[in-house]
């Protein structure tokens, strides 16, 4: 085994080095790694700056105002950092709201590491930058080989779903709500996932960053399935803000909300994560789009029909 000393800053990169079989390996990560639950016993080498504790619309507009002013929404602990003393350091530079900014990380390895560290900077767009995602930290760290199993067995689970639903017809139209308040719907690979799992996915663009939009082209649309699924968050936390919707002009008049057909899903821990459980994500897509055809046991820990 590699006996090189990793530090992640990614959640999705530390599920990434330990499905790669070198959780060993990790000496440090950002304060969001969370799985497996064995990495929480690591030293914690970021911090947000900002409250947890805010609301959608607040956290909005503290993290405006913090990238208004050009500093980072997150923080390195540099030195944190400088005692670990990583060989590799991996983060990413796909948002700025969403992790530790590249910038950041490389002014904190220049400034305060005694030897050379290296940098893997990730940036996915849609699933096969995910799963090429994976490929390049295995050769970083050393297990090309591994990096191209774990691929393999994940395209593998993927596949199964696309012939399952080779030869259906029904692609009910989805909505994928990212954030509350300011409304926004999914982009990025979600738009991918939703094809993948037998749905038609509204007003966003796969490969595409998440835009904001307005209620009324939702309204519009009058998407037979919503899907709640904010950044961040987990179930219980978006039940805690979920009035925000239900207070919008025309929602109980949605074909989704009188088929019954709102679900909520843990946007923290599958779909907002760029990482191996990506795949989990569309599984979990495939439950509430084709219920007849998949059940993989999601429901109630990963996503929850929600009863208006």
């Amino acid at each position: 085994m590699s006996a090189l000393k990793i530090v992640s800053l990614i959640p999705s990169a530390t599920e990434i080095v330990c499905l790669l079989g070198l959780e060993e390996n990790l000496v440090g990560r950002s304060h969001e790694c969370d799985f497996p639950a064995s990495v929480k016993q690591l030293p914690v080498c970021s911090e947000a700056n900002f409250p947890d504790n805010l609301r959608s619309a607040a956290i909005d507009v503290k993290v405006k105002e913090i990238l208004a002013d050009a500093l980072s929404v997150y923080t390195v602990k540099r030195d944190v950092v400088k005692e670990l003393a990583p060989d590799v350091v991996i983060t990413q530079a796909q948002c700025e709201v969403c992790a530790v900014s590249l910038t950041e990380v490389e002014e904190a390895l220049a400034n305060y590491l005694d030897k050379e560290g290296r940098i893997v900077s990730l940036q996915p767009n849609s699933l096969d930058d995910i799963f090429n995602d994976i490929k390049t930290v295995a050769k970083a760290l050393n297990v090309p080989a591994e990096g191209e199993r774990v691929v393999e067995d994940l395209q593998e689970r993927v596949d199964i779903i696309r012939h399952k639903l080779k030869f259906s017809d029904s692609r009910p139209t989805v909505a994928c709500i990212e954030w509350l308040e300011p409304m926004m719907l999914s982009g990025n690979w979600i738009p991918e996932l939703v094809s993948i799992a037998g749905g038609t996915n509204i007003l966003t663009e796969a490969g595409k960053h998440s835009p904001y939009v307005q209620w009324d082209d939702i309204r519009l649309q009058n998407p037979e399935i919503i899907l709640i699924m904010p950044c961040g968050f987990s179930i219980e936390r978006t039940l805690k803000e979920v009035d925000i919707i239900l207070q919008l002009p025309g929602f109980n008049e949605m074909k989704a909300v009188k088929n019954n057909r709102v679900y909520i899903a843990d946007g923290n821990q599958y779909f907002n994560r760029p990482g191996p459980r990506i795949v989990d994500s569309i599984e979990i897509l495939a439950e509430i789009i084709n219920p007849k055809q998949f059940a993989f046991g999601y429901e109630g820990d990963g996503w929850i029909r929600f009863g208006v």
